[in-house]
């Protein structure tokens, strides 16, 4: 720089002369496809997730039909709410019976279970169709449920109970 800044004004008065810089826009990987991502068969993958359950979840077109583990929805989640917590995904983004879908489930119980197939539908179909993604959004099943159960500490009969208390 030829000149020097010594006031305030002169600062003014070169950042005033200065071309206005354009902030780049950078692509990160977070932001949503706003194109599906499907496989060759036509399939697409998600990870769900809650409490110690993990679930891998594939979705394609079809009739409707719900595989987990190698069996029908109904023979592994035999509790008519858990199949309703499955179900929920698909009212919510308007495409019962559209996808089937096939999914391993591991760790956790069967609740657990459940809501990671759930959380596994949701992501695989904004992977399928993002424009489902705002509704998936709004209902809250995007957002992976991360209660999970605390460890036990040393010294404590649980993760919070004490040993009863004797005075003598």
């Amino acid at each position: 720089m030829a000149e020097e800044i010594k006031t305030l004004d002169d600062l003014k008065e070169v950042v005033a002369d200065a071309p206005a810089a354009e902030a780049p826009v950078v692509a990160t990987e977070s932001m949503t496809p706003t194109e599906p991502v499907r496989d060759e068969l036509g399939r697409s993958y998600a990870t769900g997730k809650r409490k110690d359950a993990v679930a891998r979840v594939w979705i394609k077109p079809g009739k409707g039909v719900v595989t987990v583990n190698g069996k029908a929805m109904n023979d592994y989640f035999a509790r008519p709410v858990l199949q309703m917590v499955i179900g929920q995904a698909f009212s919510v983004a308007g495409v019962a019976g559209e996808f089937d879908v096939m999914a391993t489930v591991k760790g956790g119980g069967l609740s657990g279970q459940a809501g990671a197939v759930k959380h596994g539908i949701s992501k695989a179909l904004t992977l399928y169709e993002p424009s489902l993604r705002p509704a998936l959004k709004a209902a809250g099943f995007l957002t992976r449920d991360s209660r999970v159960v605390e460890r036990k500490k040393y010294g404590k009969r649980k993760a919070r109970r004490s040993f009863q208390f004797s005075k003598r």
